[in-house]
């Protein structure tokens, strides 16, 4: 008798081939393609505290001020696609309540631009593009993708150097889990001002004076798919010394704890949640989802193959049978 496949399970042989050809495409092709750092990004993240700052009308340090970093990150579309890199420009502000809201920037306590370059993929520093400073380390303003359970360089801007940001488990921000790591910094000189020499204990008109930076302790809680940072915690220390002197002699900043707030925080996680997803989607759900259709498909269909179908029209079926 002879057999011949249905047209039905044909196509679901198929179909169920292109889906399980399609899954680890999708794992191994498609997903690590999509893990880069946008080259449009335009983000604000806010953080608030309190501390002393140096006032420059009363040329002394007051305590118990509010203090707001604002971080303004926006990506220069034009020069990342010349490059092929994620070129970021970054503004930092620091503030107190006198100098909120500021009509100007440049009315801030401090204000500093720079520009970061690095690779979409790996978001290892690039240097090009009219870079500045000159960034090191693993990461700044985010992490990799796909963080992993283990110390990382992290750039510290007021430092102009790294810090080791070392694993400490997990945290909850606004009850989205990511990985924490937490450093600090010694007290280290990190360049000179020119003050009156009243102000280090020095006896001069003006003085090329010492400065220096330390921190309490930075606390980072980032997304392990994505290595956005879901909240930051920094305690800054800046002060001036005598040139050639040992102890702090003025204090322009410090705060034990300034952090993200509520709203950066959200936003934040927001953003990790939606991003992740769509990794999570093309890389786990689809490929999954695919290899597991697709496997049934092919084995309904082969099974359909084989066992075919009678064809009415054959000559086996209209010879007559057999008689004694």
């Amino acid at each position: 008798m002879r057999r011949t496949a249905s047209p039905l399970s044909l196509i679901l042989l198929g179909l169920g081939t292109f889906l399980l050809v399609l899954a680890p495409m999708l794992a191994w092709y498609v997903e690590p393609r999509a893990a880069v750092n946008p080259i449009d990004i335009d983000t604000t993240a806010v953080y608030k505290g309190t501390g002393s700052v140096f006032d420059t009308e009363k040329i002394e340090t007051v305590p118990d001020r509010t203090i707001t970093v604002t971080q303004r990150v926006r990506g220069n579309v034009a020069e990342s696609e010349e490059s092929g890199n994620a070129v970021w420009d970054v503004i930092t502000t620091v503030d107190t309540d006198k100098s909120l809201p500021a009509a100007d920037p440049y009315d801030a306590l401090d204000y500093v631009p720079h520009r970061w370059v690095m690779d979409r993929k790996t978001t290892r520093p690039v240097h090009c593009c009219e870079e500045k400073p000159y960034i090191e380390g693993e990461a700044y303003l985010k992490f990799p993708f796909d963080v992993q359970k283990r110390d990382y360089r992290w750039w510290d801007n007021t430092l102009g150097g790294t810090i080791t940001m070392s694993y400490r488990g997990t945290k909850k921000i606004q009850g989205y889990t990511g990985y924490r790591f937490t450093g600090s910094v010694p007290a280290t000189r990190t360049g000179t001002r020119l003050v009156p020499g009243r102000l280090v204990d020095v006896d001069a008109s003006q003085v090329l004076a010492e400065e220096w930076y330390s921190n309490h302790g930075v606390e980072l809680v980032v997304d392990q798919a994505t290595g956005r940072v879901l909240y930051a915690q920094t305690g800054p220390r800046r002060t001036l010394r005598a040139p050639g002197g040992e102890k702090d002699e003025a204090v322009l900043l410090d705060s034990e704890k300034i952090a993200f707030t509520t709203e950066t925080q959200k936003e934040a996680v927001s953003q990790a949640e939606d991003d992740s997803g769509r990794l999570r989607l093309v890389g786990q759900t689809l490929p999954i989802g695919a290899g597991v259709v697709g496997f049934v498909l092919a084995a309904v269909g082969g099974a359909l193959v084989v066992r075919g179908r009678r064809d009415p029209g054959s000559p086996e079926l209209s010879q007559p049978p057999l008689t004694m």
